[in-house]
């Protein structure tokens, strides 16, 4: 199996790149001074990705953003420190340790999880131990431990690109289109309208589960970091917002997992084909956008996983 989607990184801001009242407020929160620090791939956000290491020894995982980078980002990881905090210890996440927040330059500190990204492309062991791990999951956060908002509520915006490119917000997005999706544009835009009812439920959605957001341990456990979209929504949502991305990256048809897949099989398949058909404008929309300040790398990723969501659709409308 070969992988399509460009890797899922983006540019970190190296350690020694933060300002020195950041690190030093790292090392308040950790009680001690940071000896060594190595930047991580892996992910788009623009900032600090590292793991550290204390003069003592001690070991943590520091991600930190500032609004100058992106205007986005710091509310991102103020709404990941809320949700990190509130997961039960029974979920597979890292555990958070302290945050600093200035006002411009957010910060969490986690304990670092001594573990790696599963391989790209997908190799099929560590493909099943994921997918077993999601099905684990699912289970352990029905229902939601936390009050996240419902994914009506939280993909309000982000699930309309049929409905913004058939009403002509941007018609010179439209012209980049695929021939057939620009053809089918009312199709599609009707098919995908009733996604709020198609994924509602009472699950704690991880919401952008992907190779990069996933740490396998020798141990044998599977983590997964990075909860700044948790959301509530179907039992299946988490399961159906990954496939593209493994499809992308060298995974098996989308279908035949989710078909298989104890989340999946007893899922209503109009609820999901509608899900489908909303994510696929998500990916197909946003990826024909200029690059968020900061991420220069995200709208080919989104291409890569947009183009596996429309053949999956495709593949379910028989078209």
């Amino acid at each position: 199996m070969t992988a399509t989607a460009p890797p899922a990184t983006g540019v970190r801001t190296p350690w020694e790149d933060l300002p020195e009242a950041v690190r030093n407020a790292v090392a308040d929160v950790l009680g001690e001074p940071v000896a060594h620090a190595v930047t991580q791939p892996g992910g788009f956000s623009p900032g600090a990705a590292t793991r550290v290491r204390t003069t003592d020894g001690r070991r943590v995982f520091v991600k930190a953003v500032s609004g100058d980078t992106n205007p986005d980002s710091p509310a991102l990881h103020r709404t990941e420190a809320r949700n990190a905090a509130a997961l039960p210890a029974a979920v597979p996440a890292p555990r958070l340790l302290g945050t600093h927040d200035d006002g411009t330059w957010v910060a969490l500190v986690y304990e670092d999880v001594q573990g790696r990204q599963p391989h790209v492309p997908w190799h099929t062991a560590e493909l099943k131990r994921v997918l077993d791990a999601v099905a684990d999951l699912g289970r352990t956060l029905t229902p939601s431990p936390l009050d996240a908002p419902p994914a009506a509520t939280a993909l309000d915006r982000t699930f309309s690109g049929w409905q913004r490119l058939l009403h002509g917000e941007h018609e010179d997005l439209t012209a980049r289109l695929d021939p057939w999706v620009a053809g089918h544009l009312l199709l599609l835009a009707e098919l995908a309208a009733p996604w709020p009812e198609a994924v509602t439920g009472d699950t704690l959605a991880h919401g952008d589960l992907r190779a990069d957001n996933i740490l396998l341990t020798d141990d044998g456990r599977t983590v997964f970091v990075d909860w700044p979209h948790a959301l509530r929504a179907a039992v299946w949502f988490d399961l159906l917002v990954m496939l593209p991305c493994v499809r992308a990256q060298g995974g098996p048809d989308p279908e035949d997992l989710f078909t298989a897949h104890p989340l999946g099989a007893s899922a209503d398949p109009d609820a999901v084909t509608t899900a489908l058909a909303a994510l696929t404008g998500y990916f197909l929309y946003h990826c024909l956008l200029p690059p968020p300040p900061g991420i220069p790398t995200v709208r080919a990723f989104q291409r890569a996983q947009g183009d596996a969501a429309l053949a999956w659709l495709r593949r379910r409308l028989r078209r």
